[in-house]
């Protein structure tokens, strides 16, 4: 069966949800994703709940890791069918908390949104994102059967994924160690379904700043990914970027991944 799933770091979910005629909330009501992972709800889960409190009425199931810290983090995933299983956080005792990794089951598939920290060069912040990257990785690596991980990496892969790539040299989000890192998984047995689609091309960019013109310019990076295992890595047929036509119609500094699998 044929599943479509979409990922984006909302920037608050209040926020994203609270701009009308021009939100989350618009996007959701022609969006024709099954799934959809959320990063940087930055909300409760009863605060989440309230900002979509229209398309859970509509039949959404909300599955929501709250973060920890008031305005910080939090991820879900949206569902257009209850998930026979869910996990929040992949066993670690430093992380499992903060509201950074969730997974839901269906009968089929397992999909997880995950928020990587953003970190900094040489600072403990990068630190904690590399003993982030560990844990997960180990969780990844133990999976098996039908998986896709959505979320905001906070990783450009390789100089295609970054605008500015000289300029971010040395830079955390383009350090040689999470480059390697995805390398890591990515030999493990995941595929990046997008760059798959995508092959020779600058992009698809997913996130700019909010600052200058890196929007107007497609000064972007591409830190958004799905990364898939087991045969459904082999039966994405389709991925876009749903950029929003111009600078006043976002409702995020990031925009929806979205991947139709066979």
């Amino acid at each position: 069966m044929g599943i479509i799933v979409s990922s984006v770091n909302v920037n608050g979910i209040r926020a994203a949800t609270g701009k009308t005629g021009k939100g989350m909330l618009e996007w959701m009501a022609v969006t024709e994703a099954d799934v959809i992972c959320l990063q940087e709800t930055r909300a409760t889960d009863e605060q989440t709940r309230k900002a979509l409190a229209s398309v859970l009425d509509d039949g959404w199931y909300l599955t929501h890791a709250e973060p920890a810290t008031k305005g910080r983090a939090g991820v879900g995933i949206l569902s257009r069918r209850e998930p026979r299983g869910v996990r929040i956080g992949f066993g670690s005792d430093e992380f499992d908390g903060l509201g950074r990794f969730v997974e839901a089951e269906f009968d089929e598939l397992t999909v997880a949104s995950v928020y990587v920290h953003t970190g900094e060069a040489d600072t403990p912040a990068q630190d904690e994102k590399y003993r982030f990257l560990a844990g997960l990785g180990a969780h990844l690596k133990a999976r098996t059967g039908d998986y896709v991980i959505c979320g905001d990496w906070n990783i450009a892969h390789t100089e295609r994924d970054i605008k500015n790539w000289k300029g971010n040299i040395g830079k955390s989000g383009f350090l040689p160690q999470e480059r390697a890192w995805l390398d890591e998984i990515l030999a493990a047995g995941y595929v990046d379904v997008v760059r798959g689609l995508h092959p020779d091309v600058p992009g698809p960019y997913s996130w700019w700043s909010y600052r200058g013109r890196a929007f107007d310019t497609d000064a972007g990076w591409r830190i958004d990914y799905h990364l898939a295992c087991g045969d459904i890595a082999g039966r994405a047929k389709q991925a876009v970027v749903e950029r929003a036509p111009e600078y006043a119609l976002r409702w995020s500094d990031h925009a929806p991944v979205t991947v139709q699998y066979r």
